[in-house]
């Protein structure tokens, strides 16, 4: 994700303070992994500097000086060209799981317990986002559903694997 362009995508809405600008995006995007407030304030300053934003006003208080940031025309337009473009689907060519996998016929390690216990680690994972799913809204809902399909398809190619086994350790000498 482009914390950059969520940044300037959230101050398309208005003016807002580098605290607001955090909270804003922990609400709809950061429920995982929140942002720390060094990242936006870094963020916020390269993109001051590459005159994407502008600060909108200044604001004395008992801490430091609080700055108001606005988008300018300039990051109106990077943020419609960002959104414009696809993003590189991510094809997975080269897992680590896969490089376990061969690492353990190798090495004359049980190959089928490593899948073993990787399918039960997704099935763990996959219960719990079902029970987040079942109770979040509508938002929780898409990313769960998201990392869902994906967790599906790699319990798909963890099961082709196990069937293919005998097949992979003698194309790799283990």
């Amino acid at each position: 994700m482009s914390i950059g362009h969520t940044l300037l995508g959230l101050l398309e809405s208005g003016p807002r303070h580098g605290y607001d600008l955090k909270r804003a995006f922990d609400e709809h995007f950061g429920q995982d992994r929140p942002l720390h407030y060094g990242q936006v304030y870094s963020t916020m300053s390269r993109l001051l500097k590459n005159g994407l934003v502008e600060v909108d006003g200044v604001e004395a208080g008992a801490g430091p000086e609080r700055k108001r940031y606005a988008i300018t025309d300039a990051g109106i337009t990077d943020v419609a060209q960002w959104l414009a473009r696809p993003e590189k689907p991510e094809p997975y060519l080269q897992s680590t799981l896969y490089t376990k996998v061969v690492l353990a016929l190798m090495t004359d390690r049980d190959a089928a317990e490593l899948l073993d216990t990787q399918r039960a680690e997704h099935l763990r994972l996959m219960r719990g986002l079902t029970e987040r799913k079942r109770t979040g809204d509508l938002a929780d809902q898409l990313i769960c559903d998201h990392a869902l399909f994906h967790l599906e398809a790699d319990l798909r190619w963890l099961e082709l694997t196990a069937a293919r086994l005998d097949k992979l350790a003698e194309a790799v000498g283990g």
